[in-house]
Formats: structure tokens, sequence, C-alpha cells
């Protein structure tokens, strides 16, 4: 996934828009309000359904305008409090106004229908595979910027339709160990000499701590490497220096690691894992039952990472092969099954976009095919995964639209989409996140639980 925050292009509303006084439908899949008027779909940020709201118009299109809240008229009983004093400034979160309840029905409910009307098929609803819906964030990214005239460090996230940060000293998605760094590394970054050339901060939660990088643009003097080695000691940080986008020096601690069915993976602080660690537990664990693995089997993981799935299913097959494009998550997948122990699993890197078929693990036979590919989806690779024609393909996505269209293909070569479940990976936020089995209709199968 995906950055923390991201900037957007800043939205200014037009001089004499009009103002309309709408009631809201229903919630798009990025959390803003869906009214109609006229015929015309109207997307309005910050509005429940149910809710009525003087709106005014900020963009119109031929097919569909958007809005921002001016005064809401009534209430719904759905709507709640944000726990984040910075929720409608800060650009992270879009959905701490609604319920627990109204945030997941919404989505998998999207999701449901961006799938029908893409494939013809209507999976059945099922439980959101969810976790805590506060603290349960373990990395984020905090810019940096230096005030001359105030004199001051600014640490935050970026505000919402803007590339401006905004300065947090709470961030209630956080897990409470990173949030609580928040204060205290603000005050150890600002005494630093190199306080005026600073780029960024990480902030990671290990099983094993804290870690944080340091992104910074001149070379730190001894007396600023001191200073963070003071504050590892204190606040128990593992603590690595980003010189440059390709460098990284660990100034101090352990190696970070997370652990996975009972597996320990060690991974370098700038290496994509799952942000919200209870709903990787469970998504993983969704992932084998699914695939139903037999002691026998061969299966092929694309997309793997450093081997987030590869390595349980290893512990199940009786070989499991891991593609990914990024060399660095390739020789730590390598480094993980080594240290576990887990020689039937084997990495290959290569790029999934490019001549699949000339790749050398592509000869090969597999059983079962497990893949998690970025929002840009798998059509590269899809035509590939038929032709091997496996009994079953589990399919996670950040992606809905891709994810709808990926399945056409397996649904064309006579699959069947068994099972749709929607993952709460990232609670108040516009992201929708799910996964998908699909059985081969040829095959003889054991239904899976």
């Amino acid at each position: 996934m995906a950055q923390f925050y991201s900037p957007k292009r800043r939205v200014t509303t037009r001089q004499n828009s009009p103002v309309l006084t709408l009631t809201v439908d229903n919630l798009d899949p990025f959390g803003q309000g869906v009214a109609h008027h006229n015929g015309k779909a109207i997307f309005v940020p910050g509005v429940l359904p149910g809710e009525q709201a003087e709106v005014q118009l900020t963009e119109e299109k031929n097919k569909f305008a958007k809005g921002r809240l001016k005064r809401l008229l009534s209430r719904s009983p759905q709507r709640v409090e944000p726990r984040c004093p910075h929720f409608g400034v800060c650009g992270g979160c879009q959905q701490q106004h609604a319920d627990e309840s109204l945030q997941q029905q919404s989505k998998a409910a999207a999701l449901v229908r961006m799938i029908a009307r893409e494939t013809g098929v209507t999976p059945q609803q099922e439980p959101v595979i969810a976790g805590p819906q506060y603290g349960y964030r373990r990395r984020a990214r905090l810019g940096l910027l230096w005030q001359p005239k105030q004199q001051r460090l600014v640490m935050g996230f970026r505000q919402a339709a803007s590339s401006d940060l905004v300065p947090v000293t709470q961030c209630p998605v956080l897990h409470p160990e990173l949030e609580q760094l928040l204060t205290p590394l603000r005050a150890c970054l600002s005494a630093l000499q190199v306080a005026r050339r600073l780029g960024h901060v990480e902030l990671v939660l290990a099983d094993n701590g804290p870690v944080l990088v340091l992104r910074h643009l001149d070379a730190l003097k001894e007396d600023d490497r001191q200073a963070l080695q003071a504050f590892a000691r204190t606040k128990n940080v593992t603590i690595y220096l980003a010189p440059d986008s390709d460098s990284l020096e660990k100034l101090c601690g352990e190696t970070p690691y997370y652990q996975v069915d009972g597996l320990r993976l060690d991974f370098s602080p700038r290496d994509f894992i799952q942000v919200n660690d209870h709903v990787n537990q469970q998504m993983v664990a969704q992932a084998l039952e699914w695939l139903s693995i037999q002691p026998n089997d061969r299966v092929l993981d694309l997309f793997c990472g450093m081997g987030n799935f590869t390595l349980p299913l290893a512990r199940r097959a009786a070989a499991v092969v891991g593609i990914e494009g990024v060399a660095t998550l390739v020789a730590n997948g390598q480094y993980n099954a080594h240290k576990n122990r887990l020689n039937n699993a084997s990495f290959f890197h290569e790029n999934l976009e490019e001549e699949v078929e000339q790749q050398p693990w592509a000869a090969q036979g597999f059983d079962k095919v497990m893949l998690d590919p970025a929002r840009a989806g798998a059509a590269g690779v899809m035509s590939h995964i038929v032709k091997l024609a496996p009994k079953r393909v589990v399919y996670v996505s950040c992606n809905p639209t891709t994810l709808a269209r990926d399945s056409k293909v397996l649904l064309s070569a006579g699959y069947r989409l068994a099972r749709v479940r929607m993952l709460d990976m990232f609670p108040h936020t516009g992201h929708l996140e799910s996964m998908a089995l699909f059985i081969n209709g040829s095959a003889p199968e054991v239904a899976a639980k």
C-alpha cells in the first residue's frame, strides 16, 4: 500500500457557484456522500447517508458534480465524534465521522456492486475481516519542514487537498507505541544542528520495537549522532539514517522483524510490509484455508514481496515458488526461507508485466496460485494463470477495479468466483482491500470453509 498521506490537487470553489439543499443516499468506496440532483450524482465529503445538508458545488461535469459541505441540516445516528483533533484538516483519514459498521457496510457493498457490474457475477456478502479501528497502523511517514521565521521544525502529515504539512502531536490510527513518540521525537529533531536540513521521518513498529528512519539532506555531525543515539536508548528505538533515497545506515538497535503463522520474517525498514498486523494475520490464515493446501501441492505465489504468504504456504505444500519484481524483497524472502528452514521455497526476481512466458518459472506446473498485486492489478500474468490451470486461485486486491477486470479472465476460462471478503485494512480511509477465491470448474474440489 501505500504511503500514509499523499498530497492532492488543491480544489477551489468557483465564484458564485450554487448552493443546493441535498439528502445523501449512500457512501461511495472513498467515504464521500453521494446525493442526486436533476439526475446527476453529486459527491460530498463529510456527509452521511440519510443526512440533509447545504452543499456548495466546487466542480461540475456532464455526468457528476462535486461539492463541499456548508451546513449540516440533520444528523445520522451513525455519525460519531472523530477521535483525532486533526480530522478534516489532515489528509490521512476521510471517515472518522462515520461509525465502524457504516464504514464496513458501505465498502463491502461497493465491492459487491463493482464486481457484479463488471463481471455479471454477484458475490454473496461475507463477514468483513477486521481488527481494531484505532491504534492499528504500524507504519507512517511524516514530513519535516523548517520554518525560518518561526525558527521551528514542523513535523506532520499532508493537509487534505494540499501539499502543506499539518503539525501533529496525536494520531489515533497509529499504534500507541508510535503515537507516543510524536512529541518527544519532534523535540529531539528540533534540537539537532541539522534540523534545517531534514526531509522526512518514517516510523515502523516491528515485533521487537519501534524503528525510525531519518532522511537528512546534509551529513550529520557527531553531536547529532550522539543525540539520536541518546533518544534511541531512552525510547528503546532502532534508528536508521538515510542520506539519500537509496542509502540506509543503521545507527543503533536491532534488525526489525515481524511474525506471521509462527514464522519470523526479518525486514529492512524500507521494505513493504502490511501496515495492519491484525488484519494481515487473519488474511494469511484465510488464504491458507481457501487454497486448501495438500502435502503434495506445488504453489505459485505471484507479487510475493518478501514472503508474507510464500513462507506460510511452504509450511504446508511440497514446494512454493515466489515471484517478485523488487530485488531486495526477493533477497529477504530467500534469507527468511533459509532462516526458517523452509528449503521448499524458492524465489525469482522477475517483472510480471514483461514476457511472462519467457521467465524461468513459467514452464513449471502448479496446483494452486496465490497473487497479491499492487493497485495496477495483474493483467500481464492472468492469461498465464489460465494456462497453468490451477485448481484454486486466491487473489488479494487493494483495488476493486483491477480485481474486477482480472476476474473476468478467470471467469471466461471456466473458473467460479466462490468467495469474496472485504479486508478492513485501513479503517477511516477510502482504501478498499479484498480477497477472492476462484475454483476451477473442471477440477474436483472439496469446498473451502
